[in-house]
Parts: C-alpha cells; sequence; structure tokens
C-alpha cells in the first residue's frame, strides 16, 4: 500500500491545478469551456430507433439564417463527449464551424442497453445519425459535413465514411484500429492461441449471464497504480483516473467507466475498419499521431491502404493521450485548415 500511496502521490504532486480542481500541466485543458460559442444539448435517433445525445456548439454571433459547415466528432473508446470530444468540438468551432461532439451509443447520454455494450456497426451508424441531423438544421450545408474520430473513434468514422458519401472530409486523431488491437495487441505481440482462449472466456461468460451471472467487464484503464502497472495503463491513468479528465456519466459508475463488457468487446475481432479504405477517396482524409504514440502503428496503416488525397502528420514528441487534451501539442489550426479547405462552397 504504501509504494501505491507513494505512486499516486508523485503523480499528483507533479499537477498544476487551476481555480476549478483541473489539471492544467503540460497545457492539458480537457474541460476547456469557450465563452465565445452557444452550446445545445440535443437529441437524436439513428436507425435502430436509439436516442443519440451530444453537445452542439456554434458561434455566439452566428447567423442561424446562414448554412455553415460542419463536423462530427467522437470520443476515445470507452470515453464520453466530456473527454476530449467536447474539447475538439470548442476548438474547431472557434474557427467558425458548427461542431457536434456526440456521446457514442451505450455509452455517456446515449441509449443502448446493457451499457458499455462493444457494437461496432451501431457506433459507425451514430455518425451517419449525426450527419442525418445535421444535415436537416437550417444552418448547416448538407453538403458541407466532414467527421473527426479521437482514438477508437477514429476507426469508427472510417467504417461510416466507407459507406457514408455525405462525409466529405475525414479526420483522425491517435487512432486506435480497434479489430486490430483486440485481435493481434500492439505491435501484433497477441498469439493466436492467446486469441482463442479469449474467445472463449467470453464465450463460456454468455452462458453464466444468459442464466442470471453478473456482468463481467473487460480492458479499460485501472483504478489503481502499483509498481508492476504497465506504462501505456499509466498513461490512460493520467487522464481517466486524474481530475485532468476523469469524468463519471450518470448512466455509470466510477469503477465501470472506459470497460467495456466482456462478451460484447470480442465482436472487436470481426472488425476491419481499414478493409475498402480506399474506397473513401477522392474525398480527402487526415491521420494526425504523435510520433512517440504506442498507437501510431494504426494511423500508419491506414495511411498506407487509403486513397488519394491523404496526410499523415505526425507530432513531434507526443504520445498518444498527449493529443486528447494537450492543446500546446493538438494542431488545431492544422485541424481547421483541413476542414476548411475541405468542406468549401
Amino acid at each position: 500500500m504504501k509504494k501505491l500511496l507513494l505512486a499516486v502521490g508523485l503523480i499528483t504532486s507533479a499537477y498544476a491545478f487551476n481555480a476549478m480542481g483541473q489539471d492544467m500541466s503540460d497545457g492539458a485543458n480537457n474541460f476547456y469551456t469557450s465563452d465565445s460559442l452557444s452550446l445545445e444539448k440535443v437529441r437524436f435517433d439513428n436507425q435502430y430507433n436509439m436516442e443519440v445525445v451530444g453537445n452542439l456548439f456554434m458561434p455566439k454571433d452566428a447567423d442561424r439564417n446562414t448554412r455553415y459547415p460542419a463536423i462530427i466528432v467522437g470520443h476515445p473508446m470507452g470515453a464520453v463527449k466530456e473527454q476530449s470530444s467536447n474539447l475538439y468540438a470548442q476548438k474547431l468551432a472557434e474557427q467558425g464551424f458548427v461542431t457536434l461532439a456526440i456521446d457514442q451509443s451505450f455509452w455517456g447520454e446515449s441509449e443502448g442497453q446493457p451499457r458499455n455494450v462493444v457494437a461496432p456497426d451501431v457506433y459507425a451508424e451514430a455518425f451517419s445519425a449525426a450527419v442525418d441531423y445535421l444535415g436537416t438544421r437550417p444552418f448547416v450545408d448538407r453538403e458541407r459535413i466532414g467527421v473527426l474520430g479521437i482514438c477508437g473513434s477514429g476507426s469508427f468514422v472510417i467504417s461510416a465514411a466507407k459507406i457514408d458519401p455525405r462525409m466529405k472530409a475525414i479526420a483522425t486523431v491517435s487512432m486506435y484500429d480497434m479489430g486490430a488491437a483486440n485481435r493481434d495487441a500492439l505491435n501484433k505481440s497477441q498469439t493466436l492461441e492467446q486469441r482463442k482462449q479469449i474467445l472463449a472466456e467470453a464465450a463460456e461468460q454468455r452462458y453464466a449471464e444468459f442464466t442470471g451471472g453478473e456482468t463481467r467487464y473487460t480492458g479499460g484503464t485501472v483504478h489503481q497504480l502499483d509498481e508492476d502497472t504497465h506504462p501505456i495503463q499509466r498513461e490512460f491513468f493520467d487522464f481517466y483516473r486524474t481530475a485532468r479528465g476523469e469524468f463519471t456519466p450518470a448512466s455509470s459508475t466510477p469503477d465501470l467507466t472506459t470497460h467495456p463488457t466482456l462478451t460484447s468487446n470480442v465482436k472487436f475481432m470481426n472488425f476491419y475498419p481499414f478493409n475498402d479504405i480506399e474506397t473513401i477517396s477522392p474525398r480527402p482524409m487526415l491521420f494526425i499521431s504523435g510520433d512517440e504514440a504506442h498507437s501510431k502503428e494504426f494511423s500508419e496503416a491506414a495511411y498506407r491502404q487509403a486513397g488519394e488525397p491523404k496526410e499523415l502528420l505526425w507530432i513531434k514528441g507526443a504520445g498518444h493521450v498527449d493529443l486528447y487534451d494537450r492543446v500546446d501539442l493538438i494542431p488545431f489550426d492544422k485541424l481547421a485548415a483541413f476542414f476548411r479547405n475541405n468542406l468549401s462552397e
């Protein structure tokens, strides 16, 4: 216990907190709030009649009789819109876009039971449903709608864009291919035998839950650190389990945030978002990753397989989670220019 307290103490002492208790170390500003924007909570149904909830941002001085370009922003896998995607949505709305940060189905304020379910097809559908919503607003130009996916949502927006040509420009930041990550793990470190063991465990758990047993959860971010905690888990802990980015939606409890259900998580093994990614062309794609990110292999793979026009931007000195909220590292100007150039009239 002493070692654990020491580890947590070292992390806490490294923080610089603002008046609201928010961690601002190294430019982290996940809970940024813009005074120049209006915020509206919006609700709309996907094609499965499940309500999707999002935060709609636009400049306060925007003319609602004018049609603006719009950007849909998706949060990291297991997170909610209040974690990273609200920040991105506001920073881009300050550049004159209408932006919509959504909660994925089964997460946050969006509908879906049981909670924390993995359903890649439904995840992709949430982005198309957001296009449905934005494309029918009088202040949005339906021919100028782009999508931005952070972490796991990067693979979901690619999956959506492949079959929804209304998404005119596609960007990802710190992307995870959630299919490859679950089939093979990082750097293809998981063997086929280990994959089969995971599948067998999840299948057996279905019997337990079908007969009334408790739901089991998997993955996600650890809730405590010890001397053996993996560096990648420490990176996620620094965001999800501290004042820097911790957020528990009303539909969850702290011990379940970020954790998908065990029986549904194996559905990612049937998820191949980069298959046919070249069919998105000639719509432009922008992949952004830290050059020190543990997840950089996924952006590299997507860029390699994508058709033109495409760009892969490396952020020097940035890790994976750094691009969730470290505003001094996140290339907001680059993102704004990408969408402005490719969502032009």
